[in-house]
C-alpha cells in the first residue's frame, strides 16, 4: 500500500459535516470516496483519514486528508488522478494536491495544530450577500478591543471542558496558540483560532463567548472565569457555522512525524496542583 496526501477545501454549506453518515446524507468524506472509486475503477473504497473533521456547514480552505492507495492502483492512475477527480468531484468540493506521503505520516495524528479564521460582521445593514454563506451578522456593535483583551485570557493548555460538547472517553485538554481579532476594512470581523487540537464546538463556543464580550454584556474576564470553572455557561453559545472555515493544518517536519502521531495517541492530562 501507498500512502497519498491529499490537499483539499469545500464549502460546506450542503454538506452535513466531513465524516460519513448513515441515512445517505452528503458528506465530504463520502463525495470524495466515492469519485476516488470511481475514477480508479475499484471495487473497493478506499477509507480517508482527515486531519480534522468540520461539522455541517463548517468550510475548509486548507484540510489535509490521506488515503492508503494499493500500490499499482497508485502507480496506474497517478499521472491523471488530480484531473480526473476535478472531472468527477461536485464544484463545492477539491483536490487540489495529491502526492506520496512521508513515512510516518498521519493526516489527523501527524498534525502539531489547526488554524481556523472565524468570519463576523456587526453592520447595522447586514451581510453582503455575496458573502452570506461565510460571515455572520451580529446585530450590536462589537468592540474588537474587548473581544481580544477576554481572548489573551485563554491562551495556553487548559481544560476546555466549558467549551466543548463531551464526547464518552475523549479529552477536552487542549493547548490553545493563538486566540485573535482583527477588523478589516470591510469591516468583517476575523478571529484567528490556532491550537494543538479542538474538542467538539470548541471554536464556536469560543467565538460565541468573545461575542457577548464584544457586545457589552460581559467583561473581559468573563470567558476566562467560564475556562476555570469547567462547566458549561447557559449564556455561552454555540455561533452559527457558516462563518467558521478551517484554513491550515500545521506539520513537523518530516523525520518527526512518527513520532508525533504516536505522541498525539497519548489521553492528555493537566500537570497536578499538588497535595490536598
Amino acid at each position: 500500500m501507498v500512502r497519498v496526501r491529499l490537499d483539499l477545501s469545500y464549502d460546506g454549506t450542503e454538506f452535513s459535516g466531513w465524516a460519513k453518515q448513515a441515512g445517505g446524507r452528503r458528506t465530504v468524506q463520502g463525495e470524495i470516496e466515492d469519485a476516488l472509486r470511481t475514477v480508479t475503477r475499484s471495487a473497493t473504497t478506499y477509507e480517508l483519514t482527515v486531519a480534522g473533521r468540520t461539522d455541517a456547514g463548517v468550510h475548509a480552505r486548507g484540510q489535509v486528508a490521506h488515503v492508503d492507495l494499493p500500490r499499482e492502483v497508485w502507480a496506474e492512475h497517478r499521472p491523471k488522478l488530480l484531473k480526473r477527480l476535478a472531472g468527477r468531484l461536485p464544484k463545492d468540493v477539491r483536490v487540489w494536491a495529491l502526492r506520496e506521503a512521508p513515512e510516518g505520516f498521519d493526516a489527523r495524528f501527524s498534525a502539531i495544530w489547526r488554524r481556523y479564521a472565524y468570519r463576523v460582521t456587526d453592520n447595522p445593514g447586514g451581510v453582503d450577500p455575496l458573502l452570506r454563506g461565510h460571515v455572520l451578522w451580529h446585530d450590536w456593535p462589537l468592540d474588537v478591543d474587548a473581544m481580544n483583551e477576554a481572548a489573551r485570557g485563554l491562551l495556553g493548555e487548559h481544560d476546555f471542558a466549558a467549551y466543548c460538547k463531551r464526547r464518552e472517553g475523549a479529552t477536552t485538554i487542549r493547548t490553545l496558540q493563538r486566540l485573535s481579532l482583527v477588523r478589516g476594512d470591510d469591516g468583517i470581523i476575523t478571529a484567528t483560532v490556532r491550537a494543538d487540537a479542538f474538542c467538539h464546538n470548541m471554536v464556536r463556543s469560543l467565538i460565541g463567548a468573545l461575542l457577548f464580550v464584544g457586545d457589552g454584556h460581559r467583561t473581559p474576564d468573563w470567558p476566562a472565569k467560564v475556562l476555570a470553572a469547567g462547566v458549561r455557561d447557559s449564556a455561552v453559545h454555540v455561533v452559527r457555522p457558516h462563518g467558521l472555515t478551517l484554513e491550515e493544518v500545521g506539520y513537523p517536519a518530516d523525520e518527526l512525524l512518527a513520532a508525533r502521531s504516536v505522541e498525539a495517541r497519548n489521553k492528555r492530562t493537566l500537570p497536578s496542583a499538588g497535595c490536598c
